[in-house]
């Protein structure tokens, strides 16, 4: 309809033209063509404009074919009469002003057709907007089927129930937006639904219009106390009960925007998530199927704030986010737990399983900048731990047991996944089981997070734990914290360059971080630079660019790989 409309309005304006120049000349030289091409036009438009919902035109347009309604018995030789003459002077005097209205007429249904266009650009109702799922009860067969039709023309998906008992069925084994219930059905009535959706404290809060053929005060007063949100009478007008839903989901969405959402993040808030999971576990009960639970954390978050500023900290955060929400399934609840944490429930999906969906989540973290400010890209890891939910075990034990090994993953390295029933350990696209304290140490220095991830990309592959330092300083910090085989170093850092680095590195007293292995990078290409680095204690040397291929094979040679 509104992309006939449009049509029908593209083609009135010529309409309008024509009548308006043919209106023009009929006064000063009449001719029988041109008054019966004046009368065909509107008598054209008499027909089509109510089909499109504009009776305004098609009553006017009624007016002007009854204006020159005698044309249609004029023949070449009555053109010049005076009867003629006279008729054509009054006919073309109302004409004037019925144009004028019709004038204002298109500019009124030219301006709501892009005042609509603006409110709902991709065209329908906006229901359609919504893309949300309906449950209808009714024993009606036929103003089901009508109603189920209607709705998925408006993107909705929608379930047919002829009856409570399989409405309850629906409900137990999907997730609905909003019921439609009649009350007057056979065997049982629609409030034994009410009980049912009251009792459930999955369904409670699940917004229901009642549709009735019954005009009962008693009825109305009755549904809203058991918790109606609406209630409508038959017979009804489709655009009506749309435009109530359209109200309703979008007033249940506003608040849950409110109640249940990290506002800056947009992800679920931690309120949600205990009540959510509660649910979820009840379904559970009923429906035995496998449920995972992750536990994140960002690594070295605090270094970003203190270094770039909590506002850029915020910016990681939604990065982040938006990141986890593209790669989850719909049915996956994630939010935020506080800080830099965030959980993850993943139904039927066992640890084995949640252990790949975040392990490929974390490469493709690894990959790219989660966050830009101001020019500068923002990388980051993230350690997460994952437990399987087991019959009888309390939520709080659950995400006590998933952040535990969060834990074990910050302590094994961060930037990885690790399982907490049978401490499976995934780190970087390798499937290999090799113990963590066996895998060698590679430090990657770089104040440029593209290359850093990059790096981390191309040699992840390797049997080594990789770890990320932003700049001298950090790597200094780590340097002295743990201890690490090799190191490649950028020799131009903020704050502490790599050359520093090398000669503090030199001076220092323990004999294990003097062994340690430096690959050095540079952009430039200054022969005393090279010299220099050599002289500091580098044990290899790349100026930028250079071959991945190439510093794979330094690497391995470095740290004895091979």
């Amino acid at each position: 309809m509104r992309q006939g409309r449009k049509l029908f309005i593209r083609e009135f304006q010529k309409q309008l033209e024509q009548l308006q120049s043919l209106l023009m000349n009929i006064p000063d030289s009449p001719e029988v063509d041109d008054m019966q091409q004046f009368y065909r036009i509107v008598h054209t438009l008499k027909g089509s404009a109510p089909v499109f919902g504009y009776q305004r035109i098609g009553k006017l347009a009624e007016d002007l074919v009854r204006a020159w309604e005698w044309t249609q018995s004029l023949t070449p030789a009555s053109e010049g009469t005076l009867l003629v003459m006279s008729t054509i002077a009054e006919s073309a005097a109302a004409s004037q002003v019925a144009l004028r209205q019709m004038n204002m007429e298109y500019n009124i249904c030219l301006t709501e057709l892009q005042m609509d266009d603006q409110q709902n650009p991709g065209g329908g109702s906006l229901l359609g907007t919504l893309k949300s799922r309906l449950l209808l009860v009714d024993d009606d067969e036929v103003l089901r089927s009508y109603l189920t039709r209607r709705l998925q023309m408006d993107d909705c998906i929608v379930d047919e129930a002829s009856d409570v008992e399989t409405a309850k069925k629906l409900l137990r084994e999907h997730t609905y937006d909003l019921v439609t219930l009649d009350l007057m059905m056979h065997p049982q009535s629609g409030y034994e639904l009410f009980e049912f959706l009251k009792e459930d404290p999955t369904l409670k809060w699940l917004p229901l219009i009642v549709l009735s053929g019954r005009n009962d005060l008693n009825d109305k007063v009755r549904c809203f106390q058991l918790g109606a949100d609406d209630y409508v009478m038959k017979p009804f007008q489709y655009e009506e009960l749309a435009a109530r839903i359209y109200s309703l989901l979008k007033r249940t969405k506003n608040f849950e925007q409110l109640a249940f959402r990290d506002p800056l993040t947009g992800v679920f808030n931690r309120r949600y998530f205990d009540l959510q999971i509660g649910m979820e576990l009840q379904r559970i009960e009923r429906y035995p199927a496998p449920i995972s639970l992750v536990f994140i954390d960002i690594d070295r978050f605090k270094s970003i704030n203190d270094g770039y500023g909590h506002h850029v900290g915020d910016l990681v955060l939604q990065g982040l986010a938006h990141l986890l929400q593209v790669n989850l399934r719909s049915t996956d609840l994630l939010a935020r737990f506080g800080g830099e944490e965030f959980v993850i429930a993943l139904p039927n999906t066992t640890a084995e399983q949640a252990i790949q969906i975040m392990q490929g989540i974390l490469d493709k973290v690894r990959l790219k900048p989660v966050a830009q400010y101001e020019g500068h890209l923002f990388s980051i890891t993230f350690s997460a731990g994952i437990a399987a939910w087991e019959p009888g075990l309390p939520v709080a034990e659950w995400i006590s047991k998933a952040d535990e090994a969060m834990y074990h993953a910050k302590q094994q390295g961060r930037n990885r996944v690790v399982g907490a029933q049978e401490c499976i350990i995934s780190d970087g696209s390798s499937q290999t089981s090799t113990s963590p304290a066996m895998k060698k140490r590679l430090l990657i220095v770089d104040d440029d997070p593209i290359l850093r991830s990059i790096l981390t990309s191309h040699l992840e592959h390797l049997p080594i734990e990789i770890t990320h330092a932003p700049d001298g300083e950090e790597a200094h910090r780590l340097l002295q914290e743990r201890t690490f085989d090799a190191c490649i170093l950028d020799g131009m850092m903020p704050k502490l360059d790599g050359f520093h680095l090398l000669e503090l590195l030199k001076n220092n007293s323990n004999p294990v971080q003097r062994e340690l292995k430096v690959l050095m990078l540079s952009g430039k290409k200054k022969e005393d630079d090279l010299v220099k680095g050599f002289q500091l204690g580098a044990d290899d040397y790349m100026t930028k660019p250079f071959s991945l291929v190439e510093l794979e094979a330094r690497v391995k040679r470095l740290m004895q790989l091979e």
